[in-house]
């Protein structure tokens, strides 16, 4: 399924939580990066992955794997480096991944393909909603939003949820939240992936 969309995946994270490379960590002998570009790369045209560490995970990916070098303000965090990727991004939505989505199902972001068309015009973003605000890094992001959201991390900003709030949103409905889940601890990857609720 292409779509005339384009998925940006956030590979930059230090994993200090987890004590090594969340992107590297196998699910079920698959290493949690190469999964999401796998879940990607059925739904876009063109995928890119923002990383300072293109080496380490190049031999995962296939050639047609667009990297994007972070640049070291992008290790501020992932509203950052998600700023940095949308400026070369040419399609009118993106869908932007975190590297550490496990559990993510390439049906139900099919599903979600097909409502874009439903999003009202004046929405920039299309995200699930929980009881603490956005999920930002797994949802839909118009090309058009790049100019505010360059101001806002120009005047410092960093908080996805703050410049969220400043933003029209238009919720994405999800059935099964546990789709979302990622891995920050050993302990969260011990019960939650390799337990009894995992689902593929």
């Amino acid at each position: 399924m292409k779509s005339g969309l384009t998925a940006i995946i956030l590979a930059g994270g230090k994993s200090s939580r987890m004590g090594e490379d969340k992107a590297l960590i196998p699910i079920q002998g698959v290493p949690m990066l190469q999964r999401v570009y796998q879940a990607a790369a059925s739904i876009a045209d063109t995928v890119y992955v923002v990383t300072s560490w293109q080496e380490r995970y190049q031999h995962l990916l296939p050639t047609s794997c667009h990297f994007i070098q972070e640049m070291p303000l992008s290790q501020e965090g992932p509203l950052v480096g998600f700023a940095q990727a949308l400026t070369q991004v040419q399609t009118d939505w993106v869908l932007l991944l975190a590297c550490d989505l496990p559990r993510l199902r390439v049906e139900v972001l099919q599903e979600w393909v097909v409502g874009l068309d439903e999003v009202d015009y004046e929405a920039i973003a299309y995200l699930v909603q929980n009881s603490k605000g956005w999920e930002p890094l797994c949802g839909f992001y118009r090309r058009r939003c790049l100019p505010e959201l360059m101001e806002y991390v120009n005047k410092g900003g960093r908080s996805f949820q703050s410049w969220l709030k400043q933003q029209r949103v238009q919720v994405l409905p999800l059935s099964e939240p546990e789709m979302l889940f990622n891995c920050n601890t050993k302990e969260d990857l011990d019960f939650q992936v390799y337990g009894l609720r995992i689902f593929f």
